[in-house]
C-alpha cells in the first residue's frame, strides 16, 4: 500500500511555465523551467521546535560545552533553530546513561510482552501527531509534505508495530547432541548499541535501527545527522510518553569528527550501526576495530543499474526509472542513477524521459502538488551542480535541466543525460540528486557485465515483459536488492543491505534482529536420559 501511494505522488506530474530570461551556460537550447515556485516567500510550516537539546537518561539537556550549531531550512538557508551541539563528553555521559539502564535498568528484565506493548503505544502515538512529525521533518529536511505526511511517517509507526510484534517472538533453540547433554542456544541482547544516521531520511532511518535493537532489549545512544537533528528528538519524546524508561534512548545530535567519532571509538559501546557514505563508512569500521572490535552494521552508497529490457512498455518504463532516480530529490542510496535502456527503444526512452522531466513539479515542499523540495543543503546542492558540469565536459548530451531551480534555496533542476558512456563520473560516482544518466545497451550478457562494473552492489532494477530474462538478470546481479517491474517497493518485513561497497549486513525484516542479538549455548549433562 505504501509503495503504491509512492507511486502515485511521484507519478503526479504538473506543467511548468517556460522560464524567461538569461541562459545559463548549461541551458544549451533546452527547455526552461518555471522559477515561481521557487522564488516565492517559503510558506510558514503549521509546526514549531519545541526540542532542540540532547537527550541523555530520559532528560533532554544542554551540551556540556554549552555550544550549540544551526539547523538551516534548505527552502531558503536561514536558521530553523540552534540545537546542542555533543561531542566526546555527551557522548561519555550517554553511553553511561545506556550502560546503567541495560545493566541495571527495567528495560532488558521487562517481559518482552510489556516492551511490545510499548513500541505499539508508541506507534499509537507517533499516528495521533502524523501531521506535525511530518511538517518537522519536511521543515528540516525539504521533502515533499505529502510525501512525509501520506508515506514515511506512516511507514515509520508500521515500523515500530512490526517489531513490537517481533519482541515476544525471538527465542532459542533445543539442539540434539551426540551425546547425553542437554543443548540449548539462548538470543540475548547485545548491550548498548551505538547508531548514526544519516539525513536523507531521518525518520525512517530512525526507525529501521531503534524499532529492532529495542525489540531485541537492548539500549541506545543514537547520533542524528546534524543537517537534520530535529525529528528524532520529538519523536524520543512520544516514545517517553508511551512508556519508555529512562536511559534506554539517547540522543546526542552533533557531527561526525567529534560526537561520531566518539560514539565508535566507544569501550562501552557493544555494537554500531551506521547508514551514510562508504567513505564515512570505512572511518567508522576502522574506529569500532581499533576500540573494543565491536560487531558493525553498514548501510551505505550506492550506483544502481535500473535495466529497461528491449520488450519492455516504454511509457509505463519511463515513468518507473522516473521514480527510481528522482524520488527524494534523488538522495537515495538506492536510487536507480544508471538507466541502461536496450538500443531498439532507446531513442524512444530517451526523448519521453526528457519530457516527463520537465513536466516535474519542482518548488516549496509545502505547496500541495510539489514532487520535488530542495536538495538538503549548500554543500550537496554545488556537488550536484559540479556532476552536471562533469557530464556536459564529458560529452554526455544534457537533455533537460542543467542548472539550479530559481534564485533561493537549494532546488535542482530535474535533469537528464543521453549518451552516456561508463567511465563518466556521472555514471561512476555517487551523485545523490536529480540527475538521471541513461545508457544504451545491446543484449544481456552486455548489460549484466557493465551493470556489476561498479564498487557498489546496493540494488538494481529490471523492467522486462520476460520471465526468463527476469529470473537471468535477478541472478547474475551482484547488488542485495533486485526489484522487477516495481521499484522503491519497501515494506517491514523485506530485508534491505548491500554487496561489496554498499555495506554489511542487513537492515529491515527478521534479519535486522541478528544485528542487535548474542548467541549463547547452554550444555547440560543428562543423567540417564529416557531419551536422546
Amino acid at each position: 500500500m505504501a509503495a503504491r501511494r509512492i507511486s502515485s505522488l511521484v507519478a503526479r506530474s504538473l506543467p511548468l511555465l517556460s522560464r524567461t530570461g538569461k541562459q545559463s551556460y548549461l541551458d544549451r537550447g533546452i527547455s526552461q523551467y518555471s522559477t515561481a515556485a521557487a522564488l516565492e516567500d517559503p510558506i510558514k510550516p503549521p509546526v514549531s521546535v519545541e526540542y532542540d537539546k540532547l537527550l541523555i537518561n530520559g532528560q533532554f539537556v544542554d551540551a556540556a560545552s554549552g555550544k550549540t550549531f544551526p539547523t538551516l531550512d534548505p527552502r531558503s538557508g536561514e536558521v530553523i533553530a540552534h540545537v546542542a551541539e555533543g561531542d566526546a563528553e555527551d557522548v561519555n555521559r550517554a553511553v553511561a546513561a545506556a550502560r546503567k539502564a541495560f545493566d541495571e535498568g527495567p528495560w532488558p528484565k521487562m517481559t518482552a510482552y510489556e516492551r511490545s506493548k510499548i513500541m505499539f503505544r508508541f506507534a499509537d502515538l507517533v499516528e495521533k501527531h502524523n501531521d506535525e512529525i511530518a511538517a518537522l521533518e519536511t521543515w528540516d529536511n525539504g521533502k515533499p509534505y505529502e510525501q512525509s505526511a501520506q508515506i514515511e511517517v506512516p511507514m515509520f509507526a508500521r515500523l515500530f508495530r512490526y517489531y513490537g510484534g517481533w519482541a515476544d517472538k525471538i527465542h532459542g533453540l533445543t539442539i540434539p547432541a551426540d551425546g547425553p547433554h542437554h543443548v540449548q542456544t539462548l538470543h540475548e541482547p547485545i548491550g548498548v548499541a551505538g547508531q548514526i544516521i544519516p539525513w536523507n531520511f531521518p525518520l525512517l532511518m530512525f526507525a529501521w535501527k531503534v524499532g529492532p535493537a529495542l525489540a531485541c532489549g537492548n539500549t541506545i545512544v543514537l547520533k542524528t545527522a546534524e543537517q537534520t537533528p530535529l525529528s528524532a528528538l520529538l519523536v524520543a519524546n512520544l516514545l517517553h510518553e508511551a512508556g519508555l524508561p529512562d536511559g534506554v534512548l539517547n540522543i546526542v545530535s552533533g557531527f561526525g569528527p567529534t560526537a561520531g567519532a566518539a560514539l565508535c571509538s566507544h569501550m562501552d559501546v557493544d555494537k554500531l550501526a551506521f547508514t551514510g557514505s562508504t567513505q564515512t563508512g570505512k572511518i567508522v569500521l576502522e574506529l569500532a576495530a581499533k576500540s573494543n572490535l565491536k560487531p558493525v552494521t553498514l548501510e551505505l552508497g550506492g550506483k544502481s543499474p535500473f535495466i529497461v529490457c528491449e520488450d519492455a512498455d516504454v511509457d509505463k518504463a519511463v515513468e518507473l526509472a522516473h521514480f527510481a532516480l528522482f524520488f527524494n530529490q534523488g538522495q537515495c542510496c538506492c536510487a536507480g542513477s544508471r538507466t541502461f535502456v536496450h538500443e531498439k527503444v532507446y531513442d524512444e526512452f530517451v526523448e519521453k524521459a526528457k519530457a516527463l522531466a520537465m513536466k516535474r513539479a519542482v518548488g516549496d515542499p509545502f505547496k500541495p502538488g510539489m514532487e520535488q523540495g530542495p536538495q538538503i543543503d549548500q554543500q550537496q546542492f554545488r556537488k550536484i551542480l559540479k556532476y552536471i558540469n562533469s557530464g556536459v565536459e564529458s560529452g554526455a548530451t544534457l537533455e533537460a535541466g542543467g542548472d539550479r531551480f530559481g534564485t533561493k534555496g537549494y532546488y535542482v533542476q530535474p535533469t537528464v543525460f543521453s549518451n552516456v558512456q561508463d567511465d563518466m563520473l556521472i555514471a561512476k560516482e555517487e551523485i545523490f540528486g536529480p540527475v538521471q544518466t541513461v545508457l544504451k545497451f545491446k543484449d544481456s550478457d552486455e548489460v549484466i557485465r557493465r551493470a556489476n562494473n561498479s564498487p557498489f552492489g546496493i540494488a538494481a532494477g529490471v523492467f522486462t515483459q520476460n520471465l526468463d530474462t527476469a529470473n537471468t538478470l535477478m541472478r547474475a546481479l551482484r547488488v542485495g536488492t533486485v526489484w522487477i517491474n516495481c521499484f522503491y517497493t519497501f515494506d517491514a518485513a523485506i530485508p534491505f543491505g548491500g554487496y561489496k561497497m554498499s555495506g554489511v549486513g542487513r537492515e529491515k525484516g527478521e534479519y535486522s534482529l541478528k544485528n542487535y542479538l548474542q548467541v549463547k549455548a547452554v550444555v547440560t549433562p543428562l543423567k540417564n536420559p529416557a531419551w536422546l
